[in-house]
């Protein structure tokens, strides 16, 4: 059984001999091409043997999975009369009744006209092999986004001159149809107006009150005369004039110089805070405005709200914290004990906020830059339910914070913002398959087929075929449970299995697009181990992750998550693994779950679970990565790369091992939420000697800046952008690398060699946690137990 530690590659890598390389092989090509992975790569055939698995059957999707050489049908797709499956490349024509046989209800439909040139060698796009995944461009009118900026002015003058210099850099990307609004709060909410005016004005709301939409509504005179985004532009790609009635949100080639001078404009909130006192911040209302604002002015259609926090809301409803500095922000251990009287209360607000948003198609983006809390934990659900984006730094002048803000409003190859609007994602599959649920930044729909929705067993948001996503990234990626409903009756093994994921969408080029992924499986029966052979490890552990978060999140299901996790971990080994009873030894596992124990390792020890040393609003936040990453970014999460750099060879991966910090080493750590360069001690002593500034030492240099260039190519691509800490041996940010590592080397250990005159050459890790090595003892003996 392995007990090392070992990271996939990232992209496909050549085929190899091993199934298991032939598999991985197999699975990141379909991940590439279609966004799609499945934990069990062959699904069992009754309803029994899937009790038997211990893990869901559970799909990995990615809707917005970057394609630049795919096909973009002008045409509507053509959907089953009976099951609305569409067209597919698992569908089977009939050229001489001039139909089509739908692969998941098996209902004979006819072609229309448009397609009576099809023949043997003249198949549409759609039923290509190649084409498993398509998209369609949608008839209906053009659709202009909409921007609703929120910042707050509760903060040091250095810091909003550097928020409005940010902003300003990052505005030149938006597109001139792209409907503009700004929104500033302090004690007090002001909504500025961007109407034919020559004097700046704006409408100023008591911080302390909770306005509904109608209030709202008729106090700035707009809803039912407001712009309409779905009206066609012109030739020119631009806005009718006609669409510009809004006061409060303009088109940005109406109003882009008033705009861009409300945002140099902005000031200090006049309402300073006496010493020993939080500033009034009403974060809640601002929020409740920008959302009644778009909610009143452009229902349905794709628009963002997205948020500038310089510290936590102190007045009015959201409340996180009071005004007393001497009474500190709420902790674990305070929400624990039942001790931090506005977490309910403000968690339920914005959480009420947020079902609003999703109604109305809109999302939530939230920029937290503060040294101490601003109630991300109370406001998660803000970006978790709209798939909105989390972003926490520590000051708004910092690169953390101004390169984040780039990433969101970076350009792809056609010049077009990458953050998709508006999205609904429909499954379909075969019979004899229902739908469980879906974990991710989504909420129902509540469009539920009683065909095909589990009752049962309801995993994550479920009771329903349709999800509703107000913003998808490149790599928000969702994961769907589905069960079969065999019921103890194998079915017929030679059958396959058909899965489809259907994502209607707001494209950033103002284009409606159905985005179409059809998948085939097979089903095996229990009398084989194909179903073992078929397992996917990497996307097993990320499932598992996603489950533990889902239920440290429900708060009132008072479930020992690290105890359901060693027990999930036991059953598998005991399920897949091969023993003899009672005899520890005996245990072995397959190569294809060889890695999969060291990740639930791993994983127990991530600041996903665990609450030690971190904040609930830095939980929150890396609980939200977590939810919209795809298999590989979670598996850094879960278990951290590890790459040495020395004078004795080329970069190589590591295992992640305290035996792995050697003196002559430079290591780079990827946690993902972290980007650490560790240089040992006789590394840092040749720096110190200048050796890297002589000439005759050119590959010391070079050694040195080998892991800064790979660092800085990690920072410059991946969203969130990481933190970069540059450390030593013994140095004080080292914690950072030495609290990820298995501690096969401790203090005891140690002191245990220089007890016997050794003096070992790997750095010791001061911790009371168990090593891989023991957690491995411990686990061979629990899953070989006759008690089970």
């Amino acid at each position: 059984m392995y007990d090392g530690q070992s990271h996939p590659q990232e992209g496909p890598a050549a085929p190899a001999a091993s199934p298991l390389d032939a598999l991985m092989y197999s699975v990141r090509q379909q991940e590439q091409t279609d966004g799609v992975r499945f934990i069990w790569n062959y699904w069992p055939a009754s309803r029994t043997d899937e009790g038997r698995l211990v893990l869901p059957l559970a799909v990995f999707y990615t809707p917005g999975k970057p394609r630049p050489d795919l096909p973009t049908l002008t045409y509507d797709p053509l959907y089953c009369g009976k099951c609305r499956g569409i067209l597919n490349p698992f569908c089977k024509a009939d050229l001489r009744a001039k139909s089509w046989i739908c692969s998941f209800c098996s209902h004979r439909n006819g072609f229309p006209l448009s397609y009576t040139g099809i023949s043997d060698h003249r198949y549409p796009a759609e039923m290509t092999a190649h084409f498993s995944t398509i998209e369609y461009t949608s008839p209906r009118p053009a659709m202009a986004p909409i921007m609703l900026f929120v910042v707050d002015t509760c903060m040091d003058g250095d810091e909003l001159e550097a928020l409005k210099e940010t902003l300003l850099k990052c505005l030149v990307t938006l597109t001139k149809s792209t409907f503009v609004g700004l929104i500033t709060f302090g004690r007090n909410v002001s909504v500025h107006d961007f109407g034919t005016s020559a004097i700046k004005h704006s409408f100023v709301f008591r911080g302390t009150k909770h306005l509904n939409p109608k209030q709202l509504a008729a106090h700035l005179g707009i809803g039912r005369h407001a712009a309409n985004p779905q009206e066609p532009m012109q030739g020119d790609g631009t806005i009718m004039r006609s669409a510009v009635s809004n006061r409060f949100l303009q088109p940005l080639q109406t109003c882009e110089q008033r705009f861009l001078e409300s945002i140099k404009s902005v000031t200090k909130d006049p309402w300073s805070a006496p010493a020993g006192r939080r500033p009034l911040r009403c974060t809640g209302a601002a929020l409740n405005t920008a959302v009644g604002l778009l909610e009143t002015s452009f229902p349905g259609a794709g628009g963002r709200v997205v948020l500038f926090l310089g510290g936590p809301c102190t007045e009015g409803p959201g409340k996180v914290v009071g005004e007393d500095l001497k009474i500190p922000i709420r902790s674990h251990m305070d929400i624990a004990k039942g001790n931090a009287p506005f977490v309910q209360s403000a968690t339920k607000y914005y959480t009420e906020l947020s079902t609003r948003t999703v109604s109305n198609a809109h999302s939530i983006d939230i920029f937290s830059c503060a040294l101490d809390q601003t109630g991300l934990h109370e406001m998660k659900s803000c970006c978790n339910m709209t798939g909105g984006q989390l972003v926490l730094a520590d000051s708004f002048s910092s690169t953390l914070f101004s390169q984040n803000l780039d990433l969101l409003f970076a350009l792809n190859e056609g010049e077009k913002l990458q953050v998709s609007m508006n999205a609904s994602i429909e499954v379909k599959a075969s019979r004899n398959i229902k739908v469980s649920g879906c974990l991710g930044p989504c909420v129902s729909e509540k469009t539920a087929n009683e065909q095909l929705v589990s009752d049962v067993n309801v995993l994550g948001t479920g009771g329903t075929t349709t999800w509703k996503c107000c913003s998808l990234t490149p790599n928000t990626t969702m994961c769907f449970f589905y069960e079969t409903t065999g019921h103890d009756i194998p079915l017929n093994v030679n059958d396959q299995l058909y899965l489809q994921f259907i994502t209607s969408y707001q494209h950033p080029s103002s284009q409606r697009r159905i985005r179409v992924t059809t998948v085939e499986r097979s089903w095996v029966d229990h009398k084989g181990q194909n179903v073992a052979a078929g397992f996917d490890q990497e996307a097993g552990a990320t499932v598992l992750a996603r489950l533990a978060v889902a239920k440290l999140e429900d708060e009132a299901g008072g479930v020992d998550v690290q105890r359901w996790l060693d027990k999930s971990l036991i059953r598998l080994c005991n399920r897949f693994g091969t023993f003899n009873k009672d005899d520890p030894n005996s245990f072995c596992l397959s190569d294809h779950f060889g890695h999969f124990p060291a990740m639930i390792f791993h994983l127990r020890r991530s600041q996903l679970l665990q609450l030690s040393n971190t904040s609930p609003d830095e939980s929150a936040f890396y609980r939200h990565c977590l939810s919209k990453q795809d298999v590989t970014s979670s598996l850094i999460m879960i278990q951290p790369v590890l790459y040495a750099y020395s004078l004795r060879g080329p970069p190589s991966l590591v295992t992640l091992d305290s035996r792995s910090l050697q003196p002559d080493r430079i290591l780079l750590l990827d946690t993902f939420f972290h980007i650490v360069i560790y240089r040992g001690q006789t590394i840092m002593q040749w720096i110190q000697a200048g050796y890297d500034r002589m000439a005759e030492y050119a590959n010391l240099a070079h050694l040195i800046q080998a892991p800064v260039e790979d660092a800085q190519l990690i920072l410059s691509t991946r969203f969130p952008m990481p933190r970069y800490v540059v450390t030593e041996q013994d140095g004080s940010q080292a914690r950072f690398l030495l609290s990820k590592v298995n501690p096969s080397q401790t203090q005891s250990s140690h002191a245990f060699a220089w007890s016997y005159g050794q003096s070992p050459d790997t750095t010791s890790v001061l911790t009371e946690d168990v090593s891989l090595q023991v957690f491995i003892e411990h686990l061979r003996k629990l899953a070989v137990s006759s008690s089970l």
